[in-house]
């Protein structure tokens, strides 16, 4: 699966998508920071959501997240706040990321959404909160492009039936693992849930989207790789202490470097090679870590060869320990002094 600039594949490095969602707070130039300093920190994308709130709640929706953190009481009045940005601000951020190469990614949560997206992302994404949304999964799915499906507050079959959905337009489908908790806490990531999707959707590439409060090393997002996710997405924001939705849980410009780094160095430990084999850099090793027969003592020729004559010692110069019972009971074929390394050519 390609998107603009990165290509993924089993052994390659993640996908890493910066969420900036609605944290550039309806300002343009605070938005191309965020861009900027997502593709700086290693972002592969830098991801946005569209919307309008009259199409996406009612007047009096409730919260849903942690109103200690999000005071607003409603989704209607929150939505509203954040949705200011039209066609040609978002013509404008996808021109800024080509300029530094890097995804232009964002949420529609609307039909009108996918239309205005549709000429601007090399994929769509699709919330957890619209898994169950036929007339905005169908929309997506004709736009044949590749497609990230968050799968949060959903069980398996609601996630088979959004992927038999998909499917009908493209076989480009990243299924992402994802608890929709605003944050999610650590006891609630259950990553290993990343298991159960690699075993239900076996021919699809993961991913994983995640919630939780940002630690310094990102171990909930470099254990999601572990357990197979090719693709992590954070939100992302410059400042946490920042007041309004999705602040508090992001990931910031330091978070993100040390994600970068430290998947990278798990990427390089981890290594290619799926099978077990002897690397060209141990060939020294296994010739002299390993043992060979030795002579214990001189042996005379015509000596039949005993247990108690014979010691396995490094290097590796002559009949290897693994043939130790096949020389039991052969004869010297000429005298051996003690230390000789025995070859088969010693004995008969």
């Amino acid at each position: 699966m390609k998107f603009n600039y990165k290509k993924l594949k089993k052994n390659n490095l993640p996908y890493i998508i910066a969420e900036i969602g609605v944290n550039h707070d309806c300002s343009l130039n605070k938005a191309k920071k965020l861009i900027f300093y997502a593709k700086k920190g290693g972002a592969d994308a830098a991801k946005f959501q569209t919307y309008k709130a009259e199409k996406l709640a009612k007047l009096d929706s409730k919260a849903y997240w942690d109103t200690n953190k999000e005071k607003t009481k409603t989704q209607y009045s929150l939505f509203s706040k954040y949705d200011k940005f039209e066609k040609s601000d978002y013509r404008k951020l996808s021109k800024y990321c080509k300029k530094i190469q890097i995804d232009f990614l964002s949420t529609p949560f609307d039909l009108d959404a996918v239309d205005l997206l549709k000429p601007l992302v090399p994929a769509f994404k699709i919330s957890s909160s619209d898994i169950t949304n036929y007339p905005l999964l169908k929309k997506i799915s004709k736009t044949k492009k590749p497609i990230l499906l968050s799968t949060g507050a959903s069980d398996i079959n609601e996630i088979k039936n959004a992927v038999n959905i998909l499917k009908k337009g493209t076989k480009k489908i990243v299924v992402m693992h994802c608890i929709l908790n605003y944050p999610t806490k650590d006891d609630d990531a259950n990553l290993n849930m990343i298991l159960d999707l690699k075993r239900n959707f076996p021919n699809f590439i993961l991913g994983y989207s995640d919630h939780t409060l940002p630690d310094k090393n990102m171990l909930n997002l470099t254990s999601a790789f572990l357990l197979g996710a090719k693709v992590i997405e954070k939100h992302f924001t410059l400042n946490k202490k920042l007041k309004g939705n999705d602040h508090y849980h992001a990931m910031n410009f330091i978070d993100l470097k040390n994600l970068s780094k430290n998947l990278k160095k798990i990427s390089k430990i981890l290594g290619v090679k799926k099978n077990k084999q002897v690397l060209k850099s141990e060939f020294k090793s296994r010739k002299f870590a390993r043992r060979s027969i030795v002579a214990l003592k001189n042996l005379r020729k015509g000596k039949v060869i005993q247990e108690k004559d014979l010691i396995t010692l490094r290097p590796n110069s002559g009949i290897s320990a693994i043939f130790w019972k096949k020389i039991i009971g052969k004869r010297a074929r000429k005298n051996l002094k003690k230390q000789k390394s025995i070859l088969w050519s010693d004995i008969y």
